[in-house]
């Protein structure tokens, strides 16, 4: 399946009025080229929500990251950014008995259908049209599983879910030159303790 046609196929939908976007944010510098691309065409709010990031400071950093690339970043149509509940213990949770799995495992897949059905329930009680997330940018990351979760919340949420693999079209590599270009903070790990583990 490719998820960037679905995604156009998509956004060629669209009519003259701009819809409304919750975009789910990992950091800044995957949001950076997924925005870049999405702004003309999206109102688009970005949601920090990741409990996964075990270290508060390291939680904190990256949200203020966000915040400074948005302030900068000059689009089309304004981003906004809200931060989600910092919360670590709801990705211990659902991480129980998946603490020894390997990166992109079982752990990884339960994490992602955390921060992206927290999202989609967000969209759908404030009435954002779509709801998506960055996480498709990062070529560490399983775009398939991302997508499939996103399809599933689709039918159990009123907002609809955007497909997406933002690392097509040169995606990762624009994520890149804009993070050199801003000055932004490039994280090595995903956030979560067993990731710097896994490093």
């Amino acid at each position: 399946m490719n998820y960037d046609i679905k995604m156009e196929e998509e956004i060629n939908k669209i009519s003259e009025s701009l819809p409304t976007l919750l975009l789910h944010a990992c950091c800044a510098p995957c949001s950076s080229s997924c925005i870049e691309r999405l702004s003309k065409y999206f109102k688009i709010t970005i949601f920090y929500y990741n409990p996964n990031i075990t270290d508060k400071e390291e939680y904190k950093k990256r949200l203020e990251e966000v915040k400074k690339f948005i302030k900068k970043f000059k689009t089309e149509n304004e981003v906004e950014v809200i931060g989600g509940r910092y919360n670590p213990d709801e990705f211990f949770e659902i991480a129980k008995g998946l603490e020894n799995e390997p990166e992109r495992g079982a752990r990884c897949y339960k994490c992602y259908n955390l921060r992206l059905e927290e999202s989609a329930k967000y969209a759908s009680d404030n009435n954002y049209d779509y709801f998506a997330t960055t996480l498709t940018l990062s070529p560490y990351k399983k775009a398939d599983w991302i997508n499939k979760i996103g399809e599933e919340l689709d039918k159990k949420y009123k907002s609809k879910y955007l497909y997406s693999d933002f690392k097509k079209k040169n995606g990762y590599k624009r994520s890149i030159e804009l993070s050199n270009e801003y000055g932004l903070y490039r994280q090595n790990y995903c956030g979560c303790i067993y990731s710097i583990k896994g490093e």
